[in-house]
């Protein structure tokens, strides 16, 4: 993408996962917005988009953040929410393992509390080391930590998985938690 385009995405990340209301919108209890009033919206707040570069963006991001409905009439956000919004998403049984990234500086939160949701739905998990180290990048020196999500799921707790990917739960206790080194292999703490 170039970087109009990365401002544009940006942008409906923003209205499509945190603020509607902010170009004077509401999504549907599902999270999806017709794509010609959200163009139109955008339109009035000074960000021009057509819906050959919506085409372009819901295409090209390499997160796949956005998604159409099977007309390609409505579009929402595949996750990431802090608005409330119902993905009709399924518990699906994770793999053995999966990945969360993140920065150096929140891991004495991160061993006390666990990893929690924040102001978004869900916590969010990478199926891969090398994406879990990309995101832990986006917030400072990352660190990777390796989630027992099969241990998790055993023990009661739920996983979904959102259309780009993205495991999700709801929190991940700090006794399910180990620190990988950016190779992705288990480091002593």
């Amino acid at each position: 993408m170039d970087k109009k385009d990365i401002k544009r995405s940006k942008f409906l990340s923003m209205v499509l996962r945190h603020l509607p209301e902010s170009v004077g919108l509401t999504l549907d209890q599902n999270g999806w917005i017709d794509v010609r009033k959200l163009l139109s919206a955008c339109a009035k707040k000074g960000v021009i988009i057509s819906p050959e570069c919506l085409e372009r963006i819901v295409e090209t991001n390499d997160k796949k953040r956005f998604a159409f409905n099977e007309d390609r009439t409505k579009i929402r956000a595949s996750q990431g929410h802090s608005v409330s919004v119902d993905l009709l998403l399924k518990p699906t049984a994770p793999p053995e393992y999966l990945y969360h990234g993140t920065a150096m500086h929140f891991l004495s939160s991160i061993q006390n509390r666990g990893l929690v949701k924040g102001r978004r739905q869900h916590v969010h998990l990478s199926h891969d080391v090398v994406t879990a180290i990309q995101v832990g990048r986006r917030h400072g020196d990352p660190v990777v930590l390796k989630v027992l999500a099969k241990d998790m799921m055993d023990n009661g707790y739920l996983f979904y998985v959102s259309d780009n990917g993205v495991w999700l739960t709801d929190h991940v206790p700090s006794v399910y938690l180990v620190q990988e080194d950016r190779k992705g292999t288990h480091s002593d703490r």
